[in-house]
């Protein structure tokens, strides 16, 4: 899959992300850098892309087990402090409805930190190699 980001110009910082068979969504960065905060910033959507797996995780697992989970909630709560020395802290918490017994409820935090995004932030060597695209690539 193919994730084309274009720069909305007329100065701003507001980014439009095209991904195949999705309506387009947009980045923008927060006014301490110079952006407008018309969408959430990059950050925000590292972090989310963490309790949106979680959650998915969890249900699909309830799912299979035929637990009765009717939901689930996810607050991440983002600590910045000291990212500029490579430290990025990120808090969660889960919420499992419809499910009271202690044992499932644990079993789906378990699961929730096997979510292939908490593993891939926390276990997994990225490789990112940047190029400038050809003058004709689209």
């Amino acid at each position: 899959m193919t994730i084309t980001v274009i720069s909305q110009g007329e100065g701003g910082l507001r980014q439009k992300v095209e991904l195949e068979g999705f309506e387009d969504i947009y980045v923008d960065a927060p006014s301490v850098v110079g952006g407008d905060e018309s969408a959430p910033d990059p950050h925000d959507y590292f972090d989310l892309s963490l309790g949106a797996c979680k959650a998915i995780t969890a249900q699909m697992y309830a799912y299979r087990k035929g637990w009765p989970l009717t939901g689930v909630k996810v607050w991440v709560v983002r600590d910045e402090r000291d990212e500029r020395h490579g430290v990025y802290r990120l808090d969660v918490s889960l919420r499992f409805e419809g499910i009271d017994d202690a044992t499932q409820l644990e079993r789906l935090k378990e699961i929730s930190d096997r979510c292939p995004i908490h593993r891939l932030m926390t276990t997994s060597t990225v490789e990112i190699t940047t190029r400038q695209a050809a003058p004709d690539q689209s």
